[in-house]
């Protein structure tokens, strides 16, 4: 299939171009294991990858990628390990210092949350999906009242809502909470916008996304 075909290309530019300049860098995450800094939660969208957003070298950022850039709360943790065992990984093992979450414009995930379009569907059909999105029910209900469930502004809205949600969420775990209130760990908001190219910083005590330069 042409995919895959194409797929292969990109590999062999990164054989012949990429890789002999980074290969000082791999060697060295090879030596001496990897040891990022910062986490990054981010969307599974195609169109917004963290490595290429924020221009970072191999082993710089740990990056967990999910529909909405969703963080569970920690009491469903264990039905949903998944993205809370990565980020068990990141804050314990790896002991990063910061973690963003960063969700985007015109996400899918944020705009089915809002307009509860996988509500009564069966898994493999949009149930998977719905249970997932659950995650964001009660931000896509205040959202709701206050906007409406579609159009931009509501859309916008729910997913500057679900990048609070899932940093609310973060602070349900215990070895989180307890590394923010040493001071070990700084947790932030982030929202990038698909259309500009433009990223917007959470300012935690305004509750405003800003623009970055």
């Amino acid at each position: 299939m042409p995919e895959f075909a194409e797929l292969l290309e990109g590999y062999k530019r990164f054989r012949k171009d990429v890789y002999p300049r980074q290969q000082a860098r791999f060697d060295q995450t090879v030596a001496e294991g990897q040891h990022p800094k910062l986490m990054i939660i981010s969307c599974s969208d195609s169109r917004v990858d963290p490595a290429q957003i924020f221009d970072v070298d191999p082993g710089d950022i740990f990056v967990l990628r999910n529909v909405a850039a969703l963080v569970p709360p920690f009491e469903k943790a264990t039905a949903q390990p998944e993205a809370p065992a990565a980020i068990e990984f990141a804050v314990r093992m790896l002991e990063v210092k910061q973690v963003v979450v960063m969700g985007h414009g015109k996400c899918g995930g944020c705009k089915a949350a809002l307009a509860h379009s996988f509500d009564n569907t069966e898994p493999g059909n949009g149930g998977l999906l719905s249970g997932w999105l659950e995650h964001l029910s009660e931000p896509a209900e205040a959202v709701g009242r206050a906007l409406g469930r579609e159009g931009d502004d509501a859309e916008h809205a729910m997913e500057l809502a679900a990048v609070q949600q899932s940093l609310a969420n973060l602070r349900s775990y215990p070895f989180v909470k307890e590394a923010e209130d040493a001071g070990q760990l700084k947790l932030r908001g982030a929202h990038f916008a698909i259309p500009d190219g433009v990223l917007h910083s959470l300012d935690e005590e305004t509750g405003d996304f800003e623009a970055l330069a």
